[in-house]
């Protein structure tokens, strides 16, 4: 009986507590940058809070940190498909003012 046991980091419960206060404050920098106008900027901001929670969420609770080579190409390669569609869908719809509508 062969004995193959792979090693498993663990992660220490302080690291979650940390990332999950990261999370609280940036909830809470959501919730500030969403009652200030800052003109043109206001969907830059939110938008980069949005990704600094969602990476945050990824790397330790979905466990990517620790994981193999392959689960991390899967995980830049979702991301950079959805690039592909925001890219697409901002393409059509910055084109539509392109088209002459009948009866405008």
């Amino acid at each position: 009986m062969s004995n193959n046991h792979t090693s498993h980091v663990i992660t220490p419960t302080l690291t979650y507590l940390m990332v999950f206060g990261g999370l609280i404050v940036l909830t809470g920098l959501t919730y500030v940058a969403a009652i200030n106008d800052f003109g043109a900027l206001n969907t830059p901001i939110a938008l980069g809070i949005a990704v600094l929670k969602a990476s945050l969420v990824v790397i330790y609770f979905m466990g990517v940190r620790y994981n193999t080579p392959l689960t991390k190409v899967v995980v830049v390669a979702g991301f950079f498909w959805l690039l592909i569609m925001f890219g697409l869908t901002m393409g059509d719809y910055v084109s539509r003012a392109w088209l002459g509508v009948p009866g405008r």
